[in-house]
């Protein structure tokens, strides 16, 4: 069997990382090995935002690059789309693997499910390649959100769907989706978060920040702030909003802002450079550039709270157990809530406050989802296999 892995976007990297470990771990103790190929279509060019993560996550080097970069949604599905389609026929793979709820997720997802190998060889009849999504069915409800069409039509598309949790199999049950199809297997994020969580007490982004004086001494209380969705940073009344919110919530406790490069550009379109250093000089927010995976996953661990808009990091201080107010109205991720240790607050500055400030003051009780065991990626492996 051949798989090939898709990943484009710096939360693909941390997904399929526990996918590649396990493949790796079933083809050392097996004498039916399974191929594969990783392919990076590029959606993330930035070297802080991509390459960071190869390294420190102990990622094999893509065997394809396709190297698409930034634009517009529609050009650079169509571009993904163009680029991916060639390999598909010259590889043939008998799985294409997306994960995630990027644009490479569904540009390729496309591309896998309309694809027709031109004739069967000697080693494989298939005529085109089965489809598995990983991380399916998770909704918001909320059509405004590019992230939720890829979801949805990834979804519609698989031969495979594997959820990271059980209120994701009823969405996709109530449209439509087989139930042969649906496989609760848990969530790699999850696996790779508990792979590393030794590793990264190896970071010194702490004292570097100067957050603690050395490796034995007491931590400062801190916040850790990040913000890069459209509904958030693209209207500028909104952004503004927020800004606010933090600067009266770092009067109370600092807040490290490790700035998104899309929201930095949103800064900039917005002339917003007076303003937003303005707003950051005169409270307690010091803002960072955007951090490794290692860098930011110690420094989410001793965080006293976390505000995001990001859906994986609704799931990771879920583990880490760190109180946690997502900047939305909805979450594809209900059970950072029902289980985790995360609120929702909107996007309102009254509301933002008031949450991040009873986050602040009411100790949280999470429990584990179930399945977030760090196996989910074994769990696809055997379940492809």
């Amino acid at each position: 069997m051949k798989i090939l892995l898709v990943a484009g976007a710096r939360p693909n990297f941390v997904k399929i990382a526990s996918v590649i470990d396990a493949l790796h771990v079933r083809n050392r103790s097996t004498n039916s090995p399974i191929d594969y190929l990783f392919v990076h279509t590029g959606q993330h060019y930035d070297e802080q935002m991509s390459q960071t993560f190869f390294t420190e996550l102990s990622l094999p080097q893509p065997s394809v690059s396709l190297e698409v970069g930034s634009s517009s949604h529609a050009r650079q599905t169509a571009e993904i789309m163009n680029r991916f389609e060639p390999v598909v026929l010259r590889e043939r793979p008998d799985v294409v693997l997306v994960v995630g709820d990027v644009n490479s997720t569904f540009a390729c997802a496309l591309v896998a499910s309309k694809v027709t190998y031109p004739q069967a060889t000697q080693t494989s009849r298939r005529t085109r390649p089965l489809l598995a999504h990983v991380e399916a069915g998770l909704r918001s409800f909320d059509r405004s959100m590019p992230e939720e069409i890829n979801r949805i039509l990834t979804d519609a598309l698989s031969d495979f769907l594997f959820t990271t949790e059980e209120s994701a199999g009823e969405n996709l049950l109530r449209e439509g989706i087989p139930r042969e199809k649906i496989y609760f297997v848990g969530n790699t994020m999850v696996d790779t978060l508990l792979k590393h969580r030794d590793k990264a007490q190896e970071s010194t982004i702490l004292s570097q920040l100067g957050l603690k004086e050395n490796q034995e001494s007491e931590c400062r209380d801190y916040a850790v702030m990040t913000l890069h969705r459209p509904c958030n940073v693209d209207n500028p009344d909104t952004f503004r909003g927020i800004l606010e919110a933090l600067s009266t919530i770092a009067k109370k406790i600092p807040i490290l802002f490790p700035v998104h490069p899309r929201t930095m550009n949103r800064i900039k379109a917005f002339c917003f450079e007076s303003y937003f250093h303005s707003v950051t000089r005169n409270s307690g927010i010091c803002c960072l550039d955007p951090l490794g995976y290692l860098d930011f996953l110690w420094l989410m661990s001793h965080a006293k709270l976390i505000l995001t808009d990001s859906g994986g990091i609704q799931e990771e201080t879920t583990v880490l157990g760190i109180p946690c107010v997502t900047l939305r109205d909805n979450t594809e991720r209900p059970v950072t809530i029902t289980h985790g240790t995360n609120v929702l607050a909107g996007t309102r500055k009254e509301d933002i406050i008031h949450h991040a400030f009873s986050q602040l003051s009411q100790p949280v009780k999470p429990r584990k989802p179930p399945l977030w065991d760090g196996h989910a990626g074994k769990r696809i492996i055997e379940i492809l296999a």
